[in-house]
């Protein structure tokens, strides 16, 4: 891409994050939505209840405090998984063993920067909202 003259930063990086941090959010409410469909199943098996009264409890127990941290938390998180997916594969050596390398090195900094994302979000969060 450098030789053609176009910038690899804005054809190969920019929508990989973009994407990243616009996914990772729609995959959590997916898990969501399979967690709430598995509760209800597991609550049919031991007692018969209707998908309405279920439904009608699970959001009932629900507020905005506790949809809007994990939310943000989310979006957080595609974009430390995309922006260092990008950058290490960006900066990785030009030989085939070294994109394993940097496979491993990405998923290692993505892990632990998401555990100090999450530990900070949690601190702010619970300042903002639980106070």
């Amino acid at each position: 891409m450098d030789v053609s003259g176009a910038n690899p930063m804005q054809y190969l990086v920019v929508p990989r994050v973009l994407a990243a941090t616009l996914m990772v959010p729609v995959l959590t409410l997916l898990g969501d939505v399979i967690s709430l469909a598995g509760g209800f199943v597991a609550i049919n098996i031991a007692a018969k209840i209707t998908p309405l009264l279920y439904f009608n409890k699970c959001i009932s127990f629900v507020e905005f405090s506790d949809f809007l941290p994990s939310v943000i938390k989310s979006i957080l998180f595609g974009f430390t998984i995309g922006f260092i997916g990008c950058y290490k594969g960006y900066n990785s050596y030009k030989a085939t063993e070294s994109v394993g390398i940097s496979a491993n090195s990405a998923v290692v900094a993505a892990s632990l920067w998401i555990f100090i994302i999450d530990a900070i979000a949690a601190q702010i969060s619970n300042i903002l909202f639980y106070q």
